[in-house]
């Protein structure tokens, strides 16, 4: 028979044992969770350009959410951040800083330029490494991209244009970075080989260019180039085919959205030429990221998506490959990705400038369905 006394020892000793295991599971934090990994992803969530923003942010949702299911990044969960900046330069800097004290340890973007200049500096200097989406070469060297830059594209719209004889030229330039540095990038190479180029400026939000594409003819130039984002191509485009007029089209890259042939409407936009990269669909590479996508979000995926999906998942691999998250491991080893198997294709990074070696730039036409192909 157990005595009293024998009872209380038990009794005490259960306690003792069960605290102690308590606090072993405590100490070694068997009990606890990781902290997850916070992420950003920034561009134009919404506002005018919102169609190519939520394009890419469901880009990173996906390879967030895949390498979620597959245990993580380092054994922890990814926490993506929304950072919308709304292509609004004036707010590149609040979003940035929201970004940081979120916890943000990257992020994928900015997409527009000319937010990035801004704030590029700002994410470098805070250590939150940047996987960045700008064209300009202006930021070059502040994190890594995947993306073409102005010096990868214009070398492709001078062939097209050189390839049609062209004389003479009118560009439509919206002055922002980005598409200011690509008519210029244009005007100078086309120009040092004979051809008369003509710039005019377009003003952000007009309802109607008429009487801007109605200028650009009075000299019948060859070809019209515009250099815009799509909300104010659209609108030229339209300009450019109630005008009836022989003259070309050439619109650049930052016009590549669905968006841009829904506003425009596919005859308007079958006038036109563009430069730039085809809808994920379109690319041989992007099967894989189109199923996923069209079972995630019961929608087809647009052009830059793709792009924030690779710049991601080159993000996770990179710290894979360093055992951590900090900022200058992290970097080095984004600049030494080479032949990272992407759904943009192959991906090589250039250490020394942190741009993409071997982009996939076309020029580009929209098919009766309305949907960008590589132009034949």
């Amino acid at each position: 028979m157990t005595t009293s006394v024998n009872r209380r020892f038990l009794t005490t000793a259960i306690a003792f044992l069960s605290t102690g295991a308590l606090a072993i599971a405590t100490s070694t934090g068997a009990s606890a969770a990781p902290e997850p990994i916070v992420i950003a992803m920034e561009g134009p969530l919404s506002g005018s350009q919102a169609s190519n923003g939520k394009d890419m942010y469901r880009g990173v949702k996906l390879a967030v959410s895949q390498v979620n299911a597959q245990g993580g990044v380092l054994g922890r969960q990814v926490t993506l951040v929304r950072a919308d900046d709304q292509a609004n330069p004036d707010l590149a800097l609040s979003v940035a800083k929201g970004a940081k004290k979120a916890g943000a340890v990257a992020v994928i973007g900015p997409y527009n330029s000319s937010v990035g200049v801004i704030n590029l500096p700002y994410y470098v200097s805070k250590k939150i490494v940047p996987v960045q989406m700008t064209s300009t070469d202006d930021t070059t060297g502040e994190g890594v991209t995947v993306q073409p830059k102005n010096s990868q594209i214009s070398p492709v719209e001078v062939d097209y244009l050189q390839g049609k004889k062209v004389r003479n030229v009118v560009m439509l330039v919206d002055p922002s970075s980005y598409t200011q540095g690509m008519a210029d990038r244009l005007q100078s190479s086309l120009s040092a080989s004979g051809v008369t180029v003509t710039s005019l400026p377009v003003t952000e939000g007009q309802s109607d260019y008429s009487a801007l594409v109605a200028q650009a003819l009075t000299s019948a130039p060859d070809y019209i180039y515009v250099s815009t984002y799509y909300p104010e191509g659209s609108k030229i485009a339209s300009a450019i085919n109630a005008a009836n007029s022989t003259t070309g089209c050439f619109m650049g890259l930052a016009n590549v959205d669905p968006a841009f042939v829904t506003q425009a409407g596919v005859s308007a936009a079958q006038r036109c030429v563009f430069s730039g990269v085809p809808e994920a669909a379109q690319m041989p590479t992007a099967k894989r990221y189109v199923a996923a996508y069209r079972a995630a979000f019961k929608t087809a995926p647009g052009v830059w998506g793709t792009f924030t999906y690779d710049s991601a998942n080159i993000l996770f691999a990179a710290m894979e490959k360093t055992g951590t998250t900090k900022y200058s491991k992290v970097l080095k080893a984004l600049k030494e990705t080479k032949n990272f198997a992407g759904q943009t294709g192959p991906i090589t990074i250039d250490p020394k400038t942190g741009n993409r070696t071997n982009v996939p730039v076309y020029i580009l036409a929209v098919n009766d369905r309305g949907v960008f192909v590589i132009s034949k």
